[in-house]
Parts: C-alpha cells; structure tokens; sequence
C-alpha cells in the first residue's frame, strides 16, 4: 500500500471511525494510528493474521461506503480550498477591512494574515 493510499485511509478512518463496529474499530487503530503489524495485531486479539487483514479490508471498504453516502471528506476538502481563495482575495483587496479579517481567519483557521 502507498503512502497516498494510507492517507486516504486515515483521513476516512478520521472522519467515520464512530461509525465502525467496536471490533472494526479496534482493529483499524491498531494497525492505522498505532502501527501494529498484522501478526501483533493478531497476536494480541488472539486471532490469525489472516483474521486480522480481512477484518482491516471489510473496515476499509466500509469506510468508503461511508464517504460514498455522506461525503464528508470531500465536502471539508472543498471548504478548505473555499477558504484559503477567500483569505487570499480578502488580503489582497480588503486588509483594512478588520472585522472581515478577523471573520476569515475563523473559517479558514488560519492563526495570521
């Protein structure tokens, strides 16, 4: 797996990970945010490394169903992306404008402008 592929995962696993059963969820942390290799994972849970990949497969595939139907990645992506080209036209057409400045610097959580 590549690094842009595990970062997908991470960002799905981010956004939707309340929405895995326990064990999916246990799983998916365990070989995603802690780094666990299949044999510990497996070996911890006491279930075969086998066990533990077709259980991180079902998850993943999940996870994308979940941003299939909800589209919350690609809707906060989107929003980012909104709010940086609005923090660039305000800086370069309104920086005097305080009070819009200190509104963008809300919606885009940019700390200085």
């Amino acid at each position: 797996m590549d690094i842009d592929e595990t970062n997908k995962i991470n960002l799905l696993y981010n956004f939707y990970h309340s929405l895995l059963t326990t064990k999916q969820d246990k799983y998916m942390d365990l070989y995603y945010v802690e780094d666990f290799s299949l044999s510990e994972i497996a070996e911890q849970l006491g279930v075969s490394r086998q066990a533990v990949l077709d259980n991180i497969h079902r998850s993943v595939a999940s996870l994308e169903r979940f941003e299939e139907d909800l589209h919350l990645v690609d809707r906060t992506q989107e929003i980012d992306d909104i709010a940086s080209q609005l923090n660039n036209v305000v800086r370069s057409k309104y920086s005097s404008d305080k009070e819009l400045l200190k509104l963008v610097r809300r919606i885009s959580k940019i700390n200085e402008m």
